[in-house]
């Protein structure tokens, strides 16, 4: 980043500018507590900027969170903090520019695909960045809320996780910490965090198979078909016994390619391992 990014806070005012007043034409995107905008700073420099919206208690937390986090985590599928802006009346950070935006919005959108490698790769970096936070890192961090909106990709298709305001650190003693409030978001959740408010690297991990498995069939695990105690890793389980191609989202797997018999192989194993 230039050296001009890294050295000081931005003002209230550089950000209103940089992001021709937070307009609807620079908006990127929505989230729980807050917005995103695309801004550039000076002449060269594009970056995110994740404004908080004060009127939600828990935004103050989140800021604070993310600022004690992500100043201190470095890791190339980790969204990189560049600096912030904090006052009593706005809080807000700036971010790495992740030009190909979410997860999310290439697999439920008609003008973008994904092939299967890509996938792959995607989720590769994604294992990689919490491999980081587990162990490369003196104190474990628990992300809590892994979904395809919180997975950006950058240049190359490189994915980076983002959106650390319910992250949760353990002690090397600990296994396991319990809040009374579980902002995750429903469906991806692990059922003890749910309902127990357990908070562990296992819960983690079980979101990261839940996003793996909609990475691979195109089917949010909050999908209308799924109710009545049916889950998204039920009817994967269910249906893989049947047929890969039933599940598979519909783009990744033809019987005209010359590679269907050991794709199909290769899908059927990932689902396998995925829950």
């Amino acid at each position: 980043m230039p050296p001009e990014a890294t050295w000081r806070r931005f003002s209230y005012l550089e950000l209103c500018r940089a992001t021709n007043g937070f307009s609807e034409n620079n908006l990127i995107g929505r989230g729980g507590i807050g917005s995103l905008y695309k801004a550039r700073i000076g002449d060269r420099m594009e970056v995110a900027v994740k404004v908080f919206n004060l009127q939600y208690v828990r935004a103050f937390s989140s800021f604070n969170v993310e600022c004690e986090i992500m100043k201190s985590i470095r890791h190339r599928n980790l969204i990189k903090v560049i600096s912030s802006c904090s006052n009593e009346e706005f809080k807000a950070l700036a971010l790495e520019y992740m030009p190909h935006g979410s997860l999310e919005k290439y697999l439920y959108s008609s003008n973008y695909i994904l092939d299967i490698f890509q996938r792959l790769n995607i989720m590769i970096d994604v294992a990689s960045a919490l491999e980081y936070l587990y162990f490369g890192y003196s104190t474990p961090v628990i992300h809590c809320d892994l979904k395809p909106s919180n997975v950006l990709l950058g240049d190359n298709m490189v994915a980076h996780l983002s959106d650390f305001g319910i992250t949760k650190l353990l002690t090397r003693e600990d296994q396991f910490v319990t809040q009374t409030q579980t902002p995750a978001t429903i469906g991806y959740m692990a059922l003890e965090y749910g309902s127990e408010g357990r908070v562990s690297t296992n819960g983690d991990v079980y979101n990261f198979g839940v996003m793996l498995m909609e990475t691979f069939t195109g089917k949010k695990p909050t999908n209308e078909i799924f109710n009545e105690g049916m889950t998204l890793k039920h009817w994967v389980n269910d249906w893989l016994l049947i047929s890969i191609m039933k599940i598979v989202d519909g783009s990744l797997l033809s019987r005209e390619d010359i590679q269907f018999v050991a794709k199909e192989q290769w899908l059927i194993t990932l689902c396998n391992n995925s829950w």
